[in-house]
């Protein structure tokens, strides 16, 4: 860290639950004033690490060796070794935490402002009214809008860029010295993670902060550190100031990280992954970057990510990787425009009753689009902007106020209900959350069968078994996975789980509503193969709905783009990306990280 005084010291941390090692001798040093980022997937043990530093491991982890120092007032405290009154007070003083997900972390019983304020109460013993004052002072500073209804609101009804902030005053609140910022921006629109990261540097100066900033994105995190360690599978296999690491990453493991996203000008059919890049970059043996990597775990081939007693390929399955015929994309356009419309939507409106009878949201407003048989069509927006309501109102998961919606000739907009469910197993549809959408009670085998019983598809439990084995195998998950429950599995592994629920009545048409925007950047790489493999395989069409327009561009032929519930522009989604015609696409554009 060259001669920057530290403020934070990490040295030998070992982490066990069990006899199992989930952080391993681990050393990391935050400088005063400096923004170190921590990246590496899920289960790398960044999170582990951070939150050793407040002591706030669940009560099955253990520290096995190693020393915490925070450098305070000029007095080294070791953190490891504090009373649990003495570390009440340092984490509460001088270690200020944004966690993930705001919505879980704040108290969904207590009013925003009320449980912000407690922490002055408790900590700087303010009267009521000073906390208030000192709470909405905090509340304009991360700009936070009319901050007086916002101190009063339930966090329920903000929204995830507001929560966040209201996270970030409170943190703030007793004024730290070190502020550890836990994936703030993940699952995010591009444009409030712009404003996030932007509003998270601008303090950052103004009250020469110390910050950890953790991702599994490293093009989010260079915006805002100024050095980088990478962690994988409990160990920091690289660390480097955030220009040096990006330009010249020494592990293939770094570079498999950077490879993963899809970069603005190329369209591969396929996305690197992690375990595929280490692959292609075999390591020259006479240089000394070399030999350190060769010893490093980020060099070594990993042959599958287990999680949960499943063992996943990282890269996918063998059988998911046909030989295809590459088609120029002018020579696609053009054989794709031969088709006729699969999917026509016309003047479409969808309006959420409010409590009084004159009341209302008017979520899409006369949206009009059509989608060609064996096309994927992007539909782009923030949140709120009306693409997840316009995705459930095709397939009547919401109803309409009015225009028509004709799939293959029927106009599913008239369709009885009985009629409609006829319908339903040629059109499905994979939810953002895997977690949330997947019955936790029922086993992966009984949730990607249900549908085939409900539809009357295969009958018999011998042949329905079979079945499920069929589609877990096409979608990279071994046949032990039916016996298990969906805890069991990783974010990317119930995300596949999601993809063969959808797959299991043999649809024409998939909606893919956020289907990737909160996994890991190598595990995201993963989904959009298998999702472009079964595309091809079974010659499906596609709604792919993201907030991501990088993602967009990479999966779609074509794209909408939608803003307070109605199309600003559509058209060729490699012309809207490289020359968008309206502002509010511009404004998108420019808020794509890297």
């Amino acid at each position: 860290m060259g001669m920057d005084e530290p403020l934070l010291t990490i040295e030998g941390l070992t982490i066990k639950h069990k006899e199992n090692e989930l952080v391993k001798n681990v050393n990391l040093e935050i400088p005063r004033g400096r923004v170190v980022g921590l990246v590496g997937e899920s289960g790398s043990g960044k999170t582990l690490t951070a939150l050793s530093v407040p002591a706030l491991l669940a009560p099955t982890l253990r520290i096995t060796s190693g020393t915490i120092t925070f450098h305070t007032g000029g007095t080294p405290v070791p953190l490891t070794n504090l009373d649990q009154r003495a570390l009440n007070r340092v984490r509460g003083e001088r270690i200020g935490m944004i966690f993930q997900e705001p919505m879980t972390s704040l108290n969904p019983s207590i009013r925003c402002g009320k449980q912000a304020a407690e922490t002055l109460r408790v900590h700087r013993g303010y009267s009521r009214k000073q906390a208030r004052e000192r709470i909405l002072e905090l509340f304009r500073e991360v700009k936070l809008p009319d901050v007086r209804r916002i101190y009063r609101a339930w966090p329920h009804t903000l929204s995830g860029g507001q929560r966040q902030r209201v996270m970030i005053a409170q943190a703030l609140a007793t004024s730290p010295d070190l502020l550890i910022a836990d994936e703030p921006t993940t699952a995010l629109d591009v444009t409030v993670q712009k404003s996030i990261l932007d509003l998270l540097a601008s303090l950052q100066e103004k009250y020469n902060l110390s910050v950890l900033f953790i991702s599994h994105d490293l093009m989010v995190i260079k915006q805002i550190a100024d050095r980088i360690a990478v962690m994988y599978q409990g160990t920091i296999v690289e660390e480097n100031e955030t220009s040096a690491l990006l330009n010249h990453p020494t592990t293939g493991y770094t570079r498999g990280l950077l490879a993963c996203k899809p970069l603005p000008g190329e369209k591969p059919y396929r996305l690197p992954t992690v375990q595929s890049v280490i692959r292609a970059n075999p390591q020259k043996k006479d240089t000394k970057a070399s030999k350190e990597e060769a010893k490093s775990p980020g060099r070594e081939e990993v042959k599958s990510y287990e999680k949960g007693g499943v063992k996943t390929p990282l890269a996918e399955s063998q059988s998911l990787q046909p030989e295809l015929n590459h088609i120029a994309p002018t020579d696609h356009r053009e054989r794709l425009n031969r088709r006729e419309p699969l999917l026509r939507v016309h003047d479409l409106e969808v309006v959420f009753r409010g409590r009084r009878k004159n009341q209302g949201v008017r979520a899409v407003q006369s949206v009009s689009f059509e989608v060609l048989r064996g096309e994927t069509l992007g539909l782009v927006g923030e949140s709120g902007c009306g693409k997840t309501t316009l995705g459930r109102a095709i397939l009547r998961l919401v109803e309409t106020r009015s225009g028509q919606i004709e799939y293959d000739g029927l106009p599913l907009h008239t369709l009885s209900p009985s009629a409609m469910r006829k319908v339903r197993s040629r059109i499905q549809i994979v939810f953002q959350d895997p977690y949330s959408s997947l019955n936790p009670r029922m086993t992966a085998g009984n949730i990607i069968t249900e549908p085939l019983r409900v539809h009357h598809l295969v009958h018999g439990a011998r042949q329905r078994r079979q079945r499920c084995e069929e589609l877990l195998h096409q979608v990279g998950l071994p046949s032990s996975a039916v016996e298990m429950y969906p805890h069991q599995f990783s974010g990317g592994q119930r995300q596949r789980i999601g993809i063969a629920r959808a797959l299991a009545c043999e649809p024409e048409f998939l909606v893919l509503d956020e289907s990737v925007s909160a996994l890991d950047v190598s595990v995201q790489a993963q989904v959009l193969n298998l999702l472009n493999d079964l595309k091809e395989r079974y010659g499906l069409t596609y709604i792919f709905i993201s907030h991501d327009l990088t993602i967009v561009r990479y999966m779609s032929d074509r794209m909408i783009i939608m803003s307070n519930g109605t199309i600003v522009e559509k058209g060729d989604a490699e012309t809207i990306y490289t020359n968008p015609q309206s502002p509010y696409t511009q404004k998108l554009l420019d808020s794509v990280p890297g």
